[in-house]
């Protein structure tokens, strides 16, 4: 059994003794974290993460595949033995996201999860999926700003939200936008391992134009410029870019989680990871063979992103749904639910559907 290093979110603090596991299971890795509540924080206990593609080929046939769903199968084995190390366990909550939402034969695999590791799988929707990204990424935004733009980028799908916190200390979501596509499902659709230029601009292109009527409803523009929105990033190419500025040698959380990227240097990173060609992303420590594809993918969503809005810096969060499930569990979860949603549900921009980049 693979185990990580123990590690905590919640600094020294006093652990309650219960423990709250969660499972983010998307389009291209499942990820476990188990921890315990702390006054102000949470502190963990134990991860796993495994690379799985569950979305592998999902573009084309829209179902899962069989090796797909047996890789998947086999690491949610894995969380379900860590998990039962760690129990009686108070609460627990198992997502499975885009490659699920999509997939035809999805009633089928989980059922046969539920068979094989004793599991309940939940599908959830976008919207779902957002507001846990964005609790999860709370914790980083600046004392002195009220509204943050969260943009998760998935393996099948990439959600960006608006958040406002109010001067109760209440977060909501004012909207949010959902783009059908994510690392893998774009690496699938321009299949060339080093990404052409025509690919990566169809991809910035295509992003600006599904963005165009988040900014025409919410004037993100013109909140950025006045300094009113921080912009957090969450997922593995934000993290890869954060490594890449910082030069490390080996991928180490704890100085990756919370930094803040310039514009500037977000773009020298991105180009660095371009000219590093495949054969260097996957010799590089902090992206490797498994990732080398996908970061190239990511890399277009992002610097569409920071054309789009004039983006002056970008916070990396190394942390997301699994985390937003732990503090929606510890914190009254109908409570979290009510005021994330109350001033937002009539607000929100509709979900695009479709992963046509058109001709390439």
């Amino acid at each position: 059994m693979q185990k990580f290093k123990k590690y905590s979110r919640g600094g020294k603090e006093e652990n309650t003794g219960r423990n709250y596991a969660a499972i983010d299971l998307g389009t291209n890795s499942c990820r476990l974290v188990i921890a315990s509540p702390t006054p102000t924080s949470f502190h963990i206990i134990e991860t796993f993460s495994r690379i799985t593609r569950l979305g592998e080929g999902i573009i084309k046939e829209n179902e899962l595949s069989r090796e797909a769903s047996r890789r998947t199968i086999r690491a949610l084995k894995i969380c379900s033995e860590i998990i039962s190390e760690y129990s009686p366990i108070h609460r627990a909550r198992f997502v499975a996201t885009a490659a699920c939402r999509r997939a035809k034969n999805c009633k089928d695999f989980i059922g046969e999860v539920k068979r094989q590791t004793g599991l309940n799988l939940e599908i959830i929707s976008s919207q779902e999926e957002s507001r846990l990204a964005v609790i999860g990424c709370l914790p980083l935004l600046k004392k002195n700003v009220k509204r943050a733009l969260v943009f998760d980028i998935g393996g099948g799908s990439t959600e960006i939200s608006l958040a406002r916190l109010a001067n109760s200390g209440k977060a909501f979501i004012e909207g949010y936008v959902s783009l059908p596509y994510g690392v893998v499902t774009i690496s699938e659709a321009f299949p060339n391992k080093d990404m052409t230029n025509l690919a990566y601009n169809t991809v910035m292109e295509r992003t600006h134009k599904l963005l165009e009527a988040f900014e025409e409803r919410y004037k993100i523009s013109e909140a950025i410029k006045n300094g009113e929105i921080q912009i957090i990033g969450t997922s593995g190419t934000v993290t890869v870019l954060g490594a890449i500025q910082l030069n490390l040698q080996r991928y180490n959380r704890s100085a990756v989680d919370g930094i803040v990227i310039s514009a500037g240097d977000i773009k020298h990173a991105i180009g660095k990871i371009r000219r590093m060609g495949d054969d260097g992303r996957k010799k590089h420590p902090c992206i490797g063979p498994l990732k080398a594809d996908l970061t190239i993918a990511g890399c277009a969503i992002i610097e569409a992103i920071c054309s789009f809005w004039p983006v002056k810096e970008i916070t990396v969060a190394d942390r997301g749904i699994r985390e937003g499930i732990l503090l929606d569990m510890m914190h009254n979860r109908k409570k979290l639910r009510r005021h994330f949603y109350r001033h937002g549900k009539n607000k929100r921009i509709e979900k695009h559907e479709t992963t046509d980049f058109g001709s390439h």
